[in-house]
């Protein structure tokens, strides 16, 4: 019989995993602190100060944060209700339809983005949108995005359909209701917690989406990611890193959510 090693037990481990830690983190930390340097240097600390916070919202770079902010939040949000409906149909099929011709081969189409560099389906998307004539903008960005985020919704929700029993809709159906009222009513209940943990977790895979919303964005277009790098060509001022903390904050929140739901999920299986 095969005998479980704890990892914690190797020479080293706890060094390497401090290690990891601070590579991992120790740039974030840094950038959250030096958001709140007064100095106007990124090297030389200057006292605490809301200043460069003040300064996303008022200063001169203002309007062009504050419309990319509105173009991420807008592409996010209805990228994320698209994908996870695309997602939560996909999850249902796979899990109710029973055995089928085409089941491996279209699980492996439905997680092909995540096994794909995201550089090949950046320069994928901006092919297939100038072949077909489409003039790159919001539209492209959007549909890039519902594409990429699909298999990030159907991660939650596939794993809570995994715990939901067909019985519940066996019995509704015995009763006389429809397959629409049996999914309506027993079915998308118990997903619910799936489904809202996927939306989030698409939701700020589209927000914090760079390379993607790089290659499809076209002239004039911007999102925060792409306005931030632009910022940075320029050279790094301590209002880019107000606005990288408050991006970095919003990314914590949505991750933390989803986390939270998924195991209030589990734990109510």
């Amino acid at each position: 019989m095969a005998v479980a090693t704890d990892l914690r037990r190797f020479a080293g481990f706890r060094a390497m995993t401090v290690l990891c830690l601070v590579v991992l983190y120790a740039p974030l930390i840094i950038v959250a602190i030096y958001s709140f340097n007064a100095s106007s240097s990124i090297t030389r600390w200057g006292g605490f100060s809301f200043k460069w916070y003040v300064d996303v919202f008022t200063g001169p770079e203002a309007p062009k944060f504050r419309q990319a902010a509105i173009n991420s939040f807008a592409i996010a949000t209805g990228a994320a209700l698209l994908s996870t409906a695309f997602a939560t149909a996909a999850a249902v099929a796979m899990s109710r339809a029973g055995r089928f011709r085409g089941k491996v081969a279209s699980l492996a189409l439905i997680n092909l983005p995540l096994m794909v560099p995201e550089i090949v389906t950046a320069v994928a998307s901006l092919v297939f949108f100038i072949t077909i004539g489409f003039t790159t903008g919001l539209m492209t960005i959007f549909i890039a995005h519902i594409v990429f985020c699909i298999p990030f919704a159907y991660l939650p929700i596939s794993a809570r359909m995994q715990g939901v029993s067909d019985i519940y809709e066996q019995a509704a159906m015995d009763l006389y209701a429809t397959p629409w009222q049996a999914f309506r009513l027993i079915l998308l209940p118990l997903m619910a917690p799936g489904i809202l943990s996927g939306f989030l977790l698409a939701f700020i895979i589209s927000l914090d989406d760079f390379l993607i919303t790089n290659f499809v964005k076209g002239a004039g277009v911007e999102t925060l990611p792409t306005a931030i790098f632009g910022s940075v060509k320029q050279g790094i001022k301590p209002n880019i890193m107000a606005i990288s903390t408050l991006l970095l904050c919003v990314s914590v929140v949505f991750v933390t959510l989803s986390w939270i739901i998924g195991r209030a999920g589990q734990s109510r299986k």
